[in-house]
Parts: C-alpha cells; sequence; structure tokens
C-alpha cells in the first residue's frame, strides 16, 4: 500500500471508535423505530409485521395530535424568546466584564451540576400552595388565599426558560466575546452613541449566536418531557408526552415510533433552515 493511500485511510481509521459507536448507538435504534412505525399493534399476542401506513396517517391527520404539535411549537417558541431577552444582557455582561470572566462563567455552569429533575422538582416547593412565594406574599398581606402557580402552562414556561437560560447565555456570549470592542469605540469616534453603537455595530455581529442559542433552547424545549410532567397539568402535555404515553403507558410502540418520527422530522426541518441560512459552525462553537 502507497503511503498516499495510508495517509488517505488513516483520519477514517482514528475515527471508526466514534462512527461506530454512532452507527450502534444512534443509527441503528432510528433504523428500528422506522421499521416500528408502519407495524400495526395488535389487540392480542405479538404487533403485526408489514408495510402499513394507518400509524402515519393517524398521526398527520387526527386533529388531537396536530393539536398538541402546534401547543409544543408555541410553547417552545415563547420559551426561546424568553431565553433571548434575558440571556441576552447577561452574555453582554458577562463578555464585556473585566478580569472576573472565569468566575461568572463557572458561576453560569453550576446549574449543570445539579440534576435537570431536581432542578425542575425544586419549583414545586416555590410555586406551591404552601411553597416560599405564596408563603411570603400571604406573610405581607398582599393576598388572603394561596394563588395558583402550579400545574399549568406558565409554570411549564417557566421551569423550560430555567433549565435553558444558561444554552442561550452561553452560545450569546461566544459571539459577543469574539467581536473586538474597538468596533463599537470607532463607531463612537464617528459620531454615534453608545446605543446606536450597540444596535448597528454589536448586535448585527451577534445574530448568529442568538440565532444559535435560539437554534438549541428551542429545540430541547420542544423534545421536553420532564418539564410538562413534573410542572404541567394534563391539558398542559408536550409531544414528547405523547410519545411516552403511546409506548409506556399503552404499549403501543409502532404508533409511539411513528410520533417521535413526526416530531424529529418537524425538528430536524428547523435545523436544516437554520443550516441553511446560517450553517451549525456557529452552533458547535457555542456547545464547545
Amino acid at each position: 500500500m502507497s503511503v498516499e493511500a495510508r495517509e488517505r485511510r488513516q483520519p477514517w481509521i482514528l475515527l471508526s471508535p466514534a462512527l461506530g459507536a454512532v452507527a450502534l448507538l444512534l443509527l441503528l435504534p432510528l433504523v428500528f423505530i422506522v421499521v416500528y412505525s408502519f407495524w400495526l399493534r395488535s389487540a392480542v399476542g405479538p404487533d403485526t409485521v408489514g408495510f402499513h401506513l394507518d400509524n402515519w396517517q393517524r398521526a398527520l391527520t387526527d386533529p388531537f395530535y396536530r393539536y398538541i404539535l402546534l401547543n409544543t411549537l408555541k410553547i417552545a417558541a415563547i420559551t426561546t424568546v424568553l431565553c433571548a431577552i434575558l440571556g441576552y444582557p447577561a452574555a453582554y455582561f458577562v463578555a464585556r466584564s473585566k478580569g472576573n470572566k472565569v468566575i461568572l462563567l463557572l458561576l453560569l455552569m453550576l446549574p449543570f451540576w445539579i440534576s435537570y429533575i431536581i432542578r425542575t422538582m425544586s419549583w414545586i416547593n416555590i410555586l406551591g400552595s404552601s411553597g416560599a412565594l405564596n408563603t411570603a406574599l400571604m406573610t405581607l398581606g398582599i393576598i388572603s388565599e394561596p394563588f395558583r402557580m402550579l400545574y399549568n402552562e406558565g409554570a411549564v414556561i417557566l421551569g423550560l426558560v430555567h433549565f435553558l437560560l444558561p444554552f442561550m447565555v452561553l452560545n450569546v456570549f461566544v459571539s459577543l466575546d469574539g467581536i473586538d470592542t474597538s468596533f463599537e469605540d470607532a463607531a463612537c469616534s464617528l459620531g454615534a452613541t453608545r446605543w446606536q453603537a450597540f444596535t448597528q455595530v454589536t448586535l448585527p455581529l451577534s445574530l448568529p449566536g442568538l440565532a444559535a442559542g435560539g437554534l438549541l433552547c428551542f429545540v430541547l424545549a420542544a423534545g421536553s418531557y420532564v418539564t410538562p410532567v413534573v410542572l404541567g397539568g394534563p391539558r398542559d402535555a408536550m409531544f414528547a408526552n405523547l410519545v411516552y404515553e403511546a409506548i409506556i403507558t399503552q404499549l403501543n410502540w409502532p404508533m409511539g415510533s411513528a410520533l417521535s418520527l413526526l416530531l424529529l422530522f418537524v425538528l430536524g426541518g428547523l435545523v436544516a433552515l437554520y443550516n441553511r441560512f446560517l450553517g451549525l459552525s456557529q452552533l458547535t462553537r457555542g456547545l464547545g
């Protein structure tokens, strides 16, 4: 074998363990899910093997599934907007701080050291009827009886923002940290105010990071299962809850597979649009 051939093969040899793990842990299960989605659940005995479109027809035409999907996308969109509004000022503060960026980033990463489930369930002790917030409001005489703040859409959005806000801050920080501050100084020296320099120079240059954080928050929020189960009510189920209900509760693997693939295709389409106009390089920078 020639030296050039060995050099061409070397990267693939080095990547083979990672590619094998991806194929075994991601692609192979996905193939099984695709196959299952065309089977039919049997009332008794094993599922009916074959190529049937009943599950897909039901998933695409049933108004109930369409309503839950649209509601999931709405909650994810609201969560993403709130994360952007709250996360951008925090990321700007961290990026423009002098001498203490490492400490601030460490504080930003602290929530990741605590289990996502524990962080979500902590809101029960804050928003519950006998939680800290209701107790404080009743002690101050603002309300006479506990205010219902749990098990509704607002609580689900609050829990998702709490979970996803660090992802938004990190992505925007990466984008802002790469912008030379002399650009703003140059704009100010040409007669622009600090606000004009920010809106016309810094903000446009940081939009790729904001878009990357928005994509990440939207996808994670739309696929969330724990938050709506813990903080939401029966009417606040999201699409991932339907997948769990179909597979675990009803033992309807074919229908659950079709629903999970439907959600995957919708979110995958959004990722494809993002990659078409902005590229995934900024997203990988934020994750790194």
